[in-house]
């Protein structure tokens, strides 16, 4: 495009998921209450895991890690994309938009490459289980996060500068909920075939990378459950593998919809429900599908619950000489652990 008659934009106006009034109440209250629960999910999860010895195990620190960056993912987008349900315009000024463009990009290339890195910790704990805490050393997880978040961090910063270096100026209205490259593009006067090949190659790498990992892991995990002689033994690895390849699909086809598609076949409308589906669902659904479900982290639950709630209810029962505190911690055990 020829850059003619373009003037810097100091701040935008985020259109949001609908401009029906009516549907704008109804909407903030369910995405109020699944941001509620994301971060009460994920930071719960955290929180149960760093308290709970038994749990000091490689699975549950890049689980840990994955928990985190959702909190983050999460917490990038949903406050802002509540706003647009409450105000009449949203308007995110340029460094706030920048930043919040960097900061979505950090976390949504860190979760594609950290469920990569739990595929490799599935196949480490099942296709050699005598070599697993070998093999997983401290040191090795610890890279297997550090490099995500580190690629993460410099891509996103490569993107976020690039983009905000174009020129902005016969619109500053963002057919969006939050900062997102392909809306901004359309906004730019400058010329984008530059910038659109380079969100196609990086993104196109490391969707590449992470489904190679996550696929040559499973073969190989595939391949040491059929050789699995206790049927108990291949239906916990299957129940295990079942969890991460449902939130690999999800996460994974998400990003092809919007990232691996010819710039002329993006709707703008489209890809805000599926924006919705990655920022906003998926980080809710993450602590159920990777743990709830889990034994281990449901006893920690339990224990965790007990020791902060139902031990001190009893405790104060004690100093009374009558029993209402005594009701209601019989009442709190009935409805955590019945």
């Amino acid at each position: 495009m020829a850059q003619v008659n373009c003037t810097q934009v100091t701040e935008f106006v985020l259109v949001g998921l609908t401009e029906r009034q009516e549907l704008k109440m109804p909407l903030f209250v369910v995405f109020l209450s699944i941001y509620l629960c994301t971060v009460a999910g994920n930071l719960g999860l955290i929180l149960v895991i760093r308290t709970d010895a038994r749990l000091n195990t490689p699975m549950y620190f890049f689980l840990s890690n994955l928990a985190f960056v959702d909190f983050c993912y999460s917490s990038v987008i949903t406050p802002k994309m509540l706003g647009n349900f409450l105000y009449k315009q949203n308007v995110i000024s340029f460094n706030a938009c920048a930043a919040q463009l960097g900061c979505f990009l950090t976390f949504m290339v860190s979760e594609c490459l950290l469920l990569a890195s739990m595929a490799y910790d599935r196949y480490a704990a099942i296709f050699n289980p005598l070599l697993y805490m070998v093999t997983m050393s401290p040191a090795i997880c610890i890279q297997l996060v550090a490099v995500p978040y580190s690629y993460s961090f410099l891509m996103a910063l490569f993107h976020t500068v690039v983009t905000f270096s174009l020129s902005y100026g016969h619109s500053n209205i963002i057919n969006h909920f939050y900062c997102d490259d392909m809306p901004l593009l359309r906004l730019t006067c400058s010329d984008t075939d530059s910038k659109q090949l380079s969100i196609l190659v990086c993104a196109g790498i490391t969707f590449i990378t992470s489904v190679l990992i996550v696929f040559v892991s499973y073969m190989f995990i595939l391949s040491a459950i059929l050789r699995m002689h206790s049927a108990e033994g291949r239906r916990k690895a299957f129940s295990t593998c079942s969890s991460h390849m449902m939130a690999v699909s999800l996460f994974y086809g998400t990003l092809i919809f919007m990232y691996l598609q010819p710039s002329t076949e993006h709707s703008l409308d489209t890809d805000k429900m599926a924006s919705v589906f990655y920022t906003v669902i998926i980080p809710m659904l993450n602590p159920l599908i990777y743990s709830l479900r889990n034994k281990d982290v449901k006893d920690a639950l339990k224990k965790f619950v007990e020791k902060i709630f139902i031990i001190p209810l009893v405790n104060m029962e004690k100093g009374f000489s009558s029993g209402p505190v005594g009701f209601l911690s019989d009442l709190a055990v009935h409805v955590v652990f019945e």
